[in-house]
């Protein structure tokens, strides 16, 4: 099978390439250009960004066990139309991702079931408990990218040292929600003038800020990769910013929502709004949008973390955290970094979403490379959309985005060669 894009805006970070040309496609890879070829398929691209596959970092499948919320099929399809070719799927399953059998299902189950390449990450400790660390040998081994006890963070900083040390042997990185239970205690909101209006335990700055602090000197120490996964805080972009800028392999990553949205929006009471950590005041807002435009922050990611209807359908203190985002994400970071703060320019962008992920979990994606998987994402960056939850590939709709008009969207989602998706 013999693929054209034609007439597209190439741009391919890897390659430091952006320029106006063709992409072939021969036999499920990037081939060079051949004017003689006949492909079967053309596709006009005028308009249109021709972009490495996009890679999503943060994802939340929900299986094994929460099928009721989202499947590894149903999240796939999310991520096809949101314009991701990978997904990188986080371990707090049912049950947890802390060993190699485990892993083996999901690769397993994504190979028969997902329209995208799905990589597993490990838990750190068993069960997600923070006590006693997973198999890491015997998950690397089995096909893991990475390492998290996502949903949870280890609060015993000699189990996260020990966890780093057992990273290193294997060459992967860890991957870290940050905060520490005791500071955030029973928080649901943040902390702040709108959390005591509102009567809302508060979820403080620096619940965040002081495991980014850990974090940033465990890296140092180990010399292991850390990556703090949806910072929220303008503490935490600081502490990253002087941790890098000493070389400390230290990284970290933002989500829509958390530029997107304030805490002003829980004077609502829609539990959609509930996530964790939390949104946060605008001069976090702020922080964050300079972290990505000075390149302190260096991936975009969704947290995508689907919940079933009736428990969204509650008290706000009792719901649980979490909100869509892979059909969402890259219109939001497109609208806000690109359009409106001019925070960073198009190119960037996709290297957020390409070599910055790819680099950290060793991925052999993100390029337009001759003789690299043909992983592709059609972008029209000035397409005007609006946001319909009911039109979601996702088997909830905990999305707090129903109604918003946004600019800019993926059109077309090619994985090995493949249409999955178009508009």
């Amino acid at each position: 099978m013999t693929t054209l894009l034609k007439n597209g805006r190439i741009i391919d970070p890897a390659n430091n390439r952006d320029e106006t040309g063709d992409l072939l496609i021969v036999d499920g890879r990037i081939a060079a250009p051949a004017p003689k070829v006949k492909p079967d398929e053309t596709i006009d691209c005028t308009g249109l960004i021709i972009a490495p596959g996009l890679i999503d970092l943060h994802v939340h499948l929900r299986e094994p066990g929460q099928g009721a919320k989202e499947t590894i099929a149903t999240g796939a399809k999310c991520a096809a139309a949101g314009g991701f070719t990978s997904v990188v799927c986080m371990p707090n399953t049912q049950p947890s991702v802390d060993s190699p059998s485990v892993v083996t299902w999901i690769i397993e189950k994504a190979r028969a079931e997902a329209c995208v390449n799905v990589f597993p990450t490990g838990a750190l400790t068993k069960g997600i408990a923070g006590e006693e660390l997973a198999p890491i040998g015997a998950m690397h081994k089995a096909g893991i990218v990475a390492l998290t006890d996502d949903g949870h963070c280890i609060q015993s900083h000699e189990v996260m040292r020990r966890a780093c040390e057992y990273a290193r042997m294997f060459g992967l990185t860890v991957m870290d929600h940050c905060q520490d239970y005791d500071l955030v205690g029973k928080g649901v909101m943040h902390e702040g003038r709108v959390s005591h209006e509102l009567g809302l335990p508060g979820w403080p700055a620096i619940g965040e800020e002081i495991i980014v602090a850990r974090n940033a000197l465990l890296a140092e120490l180990t010399g292991t990769p850390i990556h703090c996964q949806h910072l929220s805080s303008a503490g935490s972009v600081g502490i990253l910013r002087r941790s890098r800028a000493r070389g400390v392999p230290v990284s970290g990553e933002i989500c829509p929502h958390h530029i997107a949205l304030t805490d002003e929006s829980i004077r609502s009471f829609d539990t959609n709004f509930k996530m964790n950590p939390p949104l946060r005041s605008q001069e976090h807002v702020d922080a964050l949008i300079e972290g990505v435009a000075d390149g302190t922050i260096t991936v975009l990611a969704s947290d995508h973390a689907p919940h079933c209807g009736f428990e969204k359908e509650v008290e706000f203190d009792q719901a649980p955290f979490g909100i869509l985002g892979l059909e969402t994400e890259l219109g939001l970071f497109l609208d806000i970094l690109v359009h409106k703060k001019k925070a960073i320019s198009l190119a960037r962008l996709i290297e957020m979403y390409t070599v910055e992920p790819a680099k950290l979990c060793n991925l052999d994606r993100g390029t337009l490379s001759v003789g690299a998987v043909a992983d592709v994402t059609l972008i029209a960056p000035g397409l005007e959309w609006t946001v319909d939850k009911a039109a979601s590939w996702s088997r909830s709709r905990n999305n707090p985005f129903h109604g918003w008009e946004i600019k800019g969207r993926a059109v077309r989602t090619i994985v090995g060669g493949r249409t999955v998706w178009s508009a």
